[in-house]
Order: C-alpha cells, then structure tokens, then sequence
C-alpha cells in the first residue's frame, strides 16, 4: 500500500469529501492515473451526459443502490472538472461550493431572508425564478 502524504487510502474505511477531493489531486498527479491525467473540459463532457443519464435510469428504475453509486459518479465528474480548472488556476472546488452556496441562500430569501413563505411548491418555485430573473437581469 502505497502512501500519499503520509497517508493510506484504505478501500472499506470511511472516507470524508476532504479524503474524496485528496484523490481526485492523486489521481491527476503525476504517480497518479494516465487516464485521469489525461482528462480536460471537453474530455469530460461526455462522461458527464453519461454518469447524468445513468442517474436518470436509476431513478426510472426506483434502483436505489445503483442511485447512491451514480450520483457518486456524477460528484466525480464535478470534481475532476474542478480540480483541472484549478490546476488551470481558473476556480477551485472550493469556490464552486461558495457561489453554489450563495446561490441557494439567495434564490431561498423565504428561508434565509424575510420573504413571506410560501404554501405550495409552485409558489416556492416561483419565487426561485423570481430572483433568478432579477440576478440575470442585472448581470
């Protein structure tokens, strides 16, 4: 077993997004992986429409182990197409958690805000493309 910063990746034991986003960097290293080194954007698209339409099957399918391994797949996907754009010194995975995060408490100004809130899930939608109007409006 090999270590990586004085550290054994270990199969059945725990693992935590931190331990997930350390091998992802593993991988595009150069003792990493030739395929996954080998990735950039436009490599991955079709990997993305792929694990996407697995996803899509699964929950067609109400199989829910394989679910819980597809969206596995498409985290990945998130992930390596992060760390090539950090590697590019473009953003990191850390930043597309932030802007992911102030997206959700923005366009949610009924929970995070005082916006009176909804009843229905049609409201609730409604004011999401409210404010996602409004946030493109000004951009």
């Amino acid at each position: 077993m090999r270590k990586y910063n004085g550290k054994e990746f270990i199969e059945k034991e725990n693992h935590t997004i931190q331990e997930l986003l350390e091998i992802v960097k593993i991988l595009r290293s150069p003792d990493g992986c030739e395929w996954d080194r080998a990735q950039n954007f436009s490599t991955m698209k079709e990997c993305l429409k792929n694990e996407s339409e697995e996803v899509l099957q699964a929950i067609d399918k109400a199989d829910y182990d394989n679910l819980k391994e597809e969206l596995g797949d498409v985290l990945l996907q998130v992930i390596m197409n992060a760390e090539i754009a950090s590697e590019m010194g473009l953003f990191s995975f850390s930043d597309v958690v932030q802007v992911l995060s102030e997206k959700l408490i923005r366009r949610h100004p009924h929970v995070f805000g005082d916006e009176p809130k909804p009843t229905t899930p049609e409201e609730s939608l409604a004011l999401w493309r409210k404010v996602k109007a409004i946030e493109k409006g000004l951009k």
